[in-house]
């Protein structure tokens, strides 16, 4: 694979301890609305195995469930997970996802060629790949060499109460309420979700980590 991508939209979280989120459902009009819009970033100590770290980026969000029946990867899109180890906020490791004939493949992590807006693909770092699942159908796990990775349409799994958010800007009501009413409850997104070995992503106590889509 020798086409460059460049960046369509980005998330950036700092992991300290087991694990940490961000999210962002609207993005701009030329990736809303498609597998390049990102709408959550989950990174976090795997719950079953205290060696491994989860991954897990939500994608082309306020899907209905008649939306989520049709909606797709784009193969033109490259999802890519950036890992700072020095605290430079510069990539020292990436793992790089894409969409293929309905297989979702992942390279890395590996020390990128190029650094920054625009990447390629080293395919001889493939370490797993799966069949993307389609929608109302049993989750397909790849899994390969303690690598596993999941892709397909799930049920959107943030929470956030969008009317007592703009209550409170709005002077009209003071804080939320336990537990308040989930906004995002009946829509899908495009999720991928890759487990891996810490031991894979370096030798620091913490690390950055930002995840980008990229179009080629």
């Amino acid at each position: 694979m020798k086409r460059k991508f460049f960046i369509a939209s980005y998330i950036l979280i700092a992991v300290i301890g087991i694990g940490l989120m961000a999210a962002d459902h609207i993005d701009a009009p030329n990736v809303s609305g498609t597998s390049s819009d990102i709408t959550d970033y989950y990174a976090f100590q795997s719950p079953e195995n205290s060696n491994n770290m989860v991954f897990a980026i939500s994608m082309q969000g306020l899907l209905s469930p008649m939306a989520t029946s049709t909606a797709s990867f784009d193969e033109s899109v490259l999802t890519e997970i950036n890992i700072d180890n020095d605290g430079d906020n510069v990539e020292d490791l990436v793992i790089q996802l894409i969409p293929r004939d309905g297989k979702m493949y992942a390279f890395g992590p590996y020390v990128p060629s190029s650094v920054g807006t625009s990447s390629t693909i080293d395919e001889s770092m493939m370490n797993v790949s799966t069949n993307i699942t389609s929608y109302g159908s049993t989750a397909s796990i790849g899994d390969n060499s303690g690598f596993k990775l999941f892709a397909g349409p799930r049920d959107d799994p943030f929470f956030f109460d969008l009317g007592a958010y703009s209550a409170i800007l709005g002077g009209t009501a003071s804080g939320f309420s336990d537990p308040g009413a989930d906004t995002f409850a009946g829509t899908n997104v495009l999720s991928i979700v890759l487990e891996l070995p810490k031991s894979e992503l370096g030798n620091a106590d913490s690390i950055n980590t930002w995840v980008e889509t990229k179009k080629s």
